[in-house]
């Protein structure tokens, strides 16, 4: 058992708290204590602010915290407290100071010394376990958004396999209509991207170059589909340093959503792809044409949504993306930070 785990043990915090409170509330007193019958005299005093600590936990303080009766809780606190100092003085006078010297005024005699003990011990041993029990709740909170966001990001890596191997098909399709006698050079093209994909896509980050290979290498699948008819254009810049990370397949439903929609008429149509990295800061603008009269596609949408939802989970408040459609054109504008 490692020490993260040793430290999260909900016993040991407890038993933390434990030698915690006993240590502040009788370390003072404890060197006058010369025999073990003293000793034991000591520990149940203790035991006996514990005890009234822990009886407010369990049945006072969901009063507050559950009930939300604030007044009820703090007028059964004070029965408790006035309670619990008539019975730690008449135990402490009538037993344990008159088996060991863990006094040293005639104050600690007291009522309200007793009552005082009580009150700096409650506040003592509950504060600590609120703490304690807030950081439990806020562990458990985060531990159940990651095992959601994983589960969501499966299932959306699920949705991503299969819809772009169904728009890359359509692309190889699109080529053998018009080149036949090319159809072995691109499918071969489109094993190297499937390959790239089926093993990297379920991996949590890939390297940025490899990433942008891959994008290029689908650029030119398309190229190859309409550029003959189609302005395509495809403009990269990084900076020094290239070392960087991104989430797979993250980007590249941007790129197909520009090709499925820029390129469905033949007049005026264009693409224009611009990828810059600076500084650690990624930028991507695409811009697709939107001609007067264009042919029906049928689209789900899974790609962008798949993206968009992506981008929430693995980059919240690291991203920033703007979708605008204009008259004539399409245009996609991602920023985001990068590892």
């Amino acid at each position: 058992m490692n020490m993260r785990k040793i430290l999260e043990n909900k016993w040991l915090q407890e038993f933390a708290i434990l030698v915690f409170s006993f240590v502040l509330f009788t370390l003072n007193d404890w060197i006058l204590i010369l025999s073990w019958k003293g000793f034991w005299m000591g520990i149940v005093y203790f035991l006996l602010l514990y005890g009234h600590a822990q009886i407010n936990r369990f049945f006072l303080l969901p009063i507050l915290l559950k009930k939300h009766q604030p007044l009820t809780y703090i007028l059964f606190s004070i029965i408790l407290i006035l309670v619990f100092s008539v019975i730690l003085h008449e135990v402490a006078i009538e037993v344990i100071y008159k088996n060991c010297f863990l006094y040293k005024t005639s104050m600690q005699k007291t009522y309200h010394f007793q009552l005082g003990t009580l009150v700096g011990t409650l506040i003592c041993i509950l504060g600590s376990i609120q703490l304690i029990e807030h950081y439990r709740d806020q562990k458990k909170k985060t531990n159940k958004e990651l095992l959601y966001n994983q589960i969501q990001l499966n299932a959306l890596k699920g949705q991503l396999n299969p819809h772009f191997l169904f728009n890359t098909f359509n692309t190889l399709y699109g080529i053998s209509l018009q080149y036949p006698e090319r159809t072995s050079d691109m499918i071969m093209r489109v094993s190297q991207l499937l390959r790239y994909q089926v093993e990297n896509s379920q991996k949590e980050y890939v390297s940025l170059e490899d990433e942008i290979d891959f994008i290029s290498s689908y650029i030119e699948l398309e190229k190859e589909r309409v550029g003959y008819r189609c302005e395509i254009e495809f403009d990269y810049k990084t900076d020094a340093d290239s070392n960087y990370m991104i989430a797979p397949m993250l980007l590249i439903p941007f790129v197909e959503n520009t090709f499925k929609h820029g390129t469905c008429a033949i007049e005026n149509c264009f693409v224009k792809i611009n990828l810059s990295v600076n500084n650690g800061k990624l930028r991507l603008e695409t811009l697709n044409s939107i001609p007067d009269k264009k042919r029906k596609i049928v689209s789900t949408k899974i790609g962008l949504r798949n993206a968009t939802e992506r981008l929430r989970i693995l980059y919240p408040k690291k991203h920033n993306l703007e979708i605008q459609q204009e008259a004539k054109q399409y245009r996609v504008l991602l920023e985001m930070d990068l590892l």
